[in-house]
């Protein structure tokens, strides 16, 4: 029984893997790989795995026929990225679903054409991890990696995945460019300055659209309302603003092509 179960064990962390493997166009090392497994496998906030799950369970109508990730989503792109690219958590009906940042979602059908557009997605459409779709010079998170109900994960929920997000970091060797989108993945990022002693204190720092600081570690931080439908259906966000949010990373971090 106990070799059944470790047979199993293996085979879903290959699955899960591959899965990450997927989503860069240039292999992920061996630590960054662990990481995105750990991600996957982390089970520390209660709340948020029994609403995942539940929501892979029933399902939306339109998705009835589709089996849900209903794991934390690991960040994904290029390995050698220049500009991190960090939002709140994945969506229940999107990241959730499809296992990927911004995959399968309104916040991802507004956001990847842009991208797209910048030049750092291959492709303008996000529909599932196998779709093709690669980054060029980004990597794409969140401060919380389980669908929080209401969007609204709690401060200990933010907390518990802080770790996720410093371990993912790290990793990201040729990081110049930070883009936060909305108040708490900036919130979240402040924390992480504060953790790791690069910054002294958060108040320092406010979020607002557009704004731009340079860190202590000679980063460049960005802020952008949220592709939320909340802002896009309301105007509060339109491409022309996030476009130039994504035109000015490209220039903070240097890329020419």
């Amino acid at each position: 029984m106990e070799s059944v179960r470790h047979r199993h064990l293996a085979a879903k962390k290959t699955n899960i893997i591959d899965a990450v493997r997927r989503t860069t166009a240039r292999p992920l090392s061996p630590d960054l790989l662990s990481i995105q497994q750990a991600i996957t496998s982390c089970e520390s906030c209660e709340r948020l795995r029994n609403y995942c799950k539940g929501i892979g369970e029933t399902r939306r109508r339109a998705y009835q026929d589709q089996v849900y990730w209903a794991r934390p989503v690991p960040g994904f792109g290029d390995p050698r990225a220049r500009v991190l690219i960090l939002g709140l958590a994945p969506g229940a009906h999107g990241a959730n679903r499809t296992g990927r940042p911004f995959t399968g979602d309104g916040s991802g059908n507004f956001m990847y054409p842009i991208l797209h557009e910048t030049g750092f997605a291959s492709q303008p459409q996000a529909i599932s991890r196998d779709d093709g779709l690669r980054l060029r010079h980004a990597w794409i998170a969140s401060v919380v990696r389980c669908a929080p109900p209401g969007d609204k994960p709690t401060p200990q929920e933010i907390r518990n995945c802080a770790s996720h997000l410093a371990a993912e970091i790290g990793q990201l060797k040729h990081l110049r460019v930070v883009v936060c989108l909305g108040k708490i993945a900036f919130d979240g990022y402040m924390a992480h300055l504060l953790a790791q002693g690069i910054i002294e204190r958060k108040s320092a720092f406010r979020f607002a659209h557009g704004a731009h600081e340079i860190l202590p570690d000679g980063r460049h931080l960005l802020s952008s309302y949220h592709p939320s439908l909340r802002n896009t259906n309301t105007g509060r966000l339109d491409s022309a603003m996030f476009t130039r949010i994504f035109l000015r990373a490209r220039d903070l971090a240097g890329l020419k092509d």
